[in-house]
């Protein structure tokens, strides 16, 4: 594992291209890596929800609920039991809602969220941190619902190569079967490629279970769940970028 200091863009754009990185591609999660996850949004809904709820319940609690009956959904979600993000989002909701007997309305109050995935807020060193890969294959795959990450790609400019969704493959990460979409799509072997996600088990681990090599983008400084060694761990854009480079200076270039 490697933990590395952010080094100065101008240093490494002034060697960039005498160096080649040994990555032929790289692939790039979305929701947390390019933009800001819905952490501050769902707040406002758990506020809603317990303020209808018939009984006592803390925001907390109204939240652990909520996750376990969406994870249990997005679990088994894949092939022919697969379900949107929008759709496990609802009735996820819905039974929350239930659980806690609110008055209010899945639909209505999840619009929030779902306005933020077209929306979200973009981290200030994603659009530089793309511009300096031009020339090299990138990658986004993402667990979010194609119509939501490609309003989101184009409300902020973002540029790639090719974006994937579970849509596409009927199944979410961290299963393999996104990972091994985009490989075949950019026709390479999983050692030629890397993936960078904020996830450590939907990104890192779903990646090396294919051989993929991945960088942690830790941007909230938590710590890593027992069991999980990313290949790299950085904070921000510019120490995955550091990370690349240097990739091509300690290993044979391809």
């Amino acid at each position: 594992m490697f933990i590395l200091q952010s080094l100065s863009l101008e240093w490494i754009l002034s060697d960039w291209m005498c160096e080649v990185v040994r990555y032929k591609a790289i692939f790039l999660d979305f929701y947390g890596t390019l933009v800001h996850e819905d952490d501050d949004i769902l707040p406002v809904i758990y506020e809603k929800i317990q303020q209808s709820a018939s009984i006592p319940c803390s925001q907390r609690e109204i939240g652990s609920f909520w996750w376990k009956s969406f994870s249990s959904i997005f679990s088994s979600s894949y092939g022919d039991t697969f379900q949107t993000q929008r759709w496990i989002g609802i009735e996820s909701l819905r039974k929350t809602l239930e659980h806690f007997q609110s008055s209010g309305t899945a639909e209505e109050l999840i619009q929030v969220q779902f306005d933020h995935w077209k929306r979200p807020i973009l981290y200030s060193d994603t659009l530089s941190f793309l511009e300096q890969l031009q020339g090299i294959p990138l990658y986004i795959l993402s667990n979010i619902d194609t119509s939501d990450i490609a309003e989101a790609v184009r409300y902020h400019g973002i540029q790639v190569d090719e974006i994937l969704t579970s849509e596409d493959v009927r199944s979410y990460k961290p299963r393999p079967e996104l990972f091994q979409e985009a490989i075949r799509r950019v026709n390479l072997q999983p050692h030629e490629v890397i993936h960078i996600g904020d996830s450590i088990i939907s990104d890192v681990s779903g990646a090396q279970q294919l051989g993929i090599q991945a960088i942690w983008l830790n941007r909230l400084n938590k710590q890593p769940p027992d069991g999980y060694q990313p290949d790299y761990i950085s904070s921000n854009l510019d120490e995955v970028l550091s990370i690349l480079y240097k990739s091509g200076i300690e290993r044979e270039s391809f």
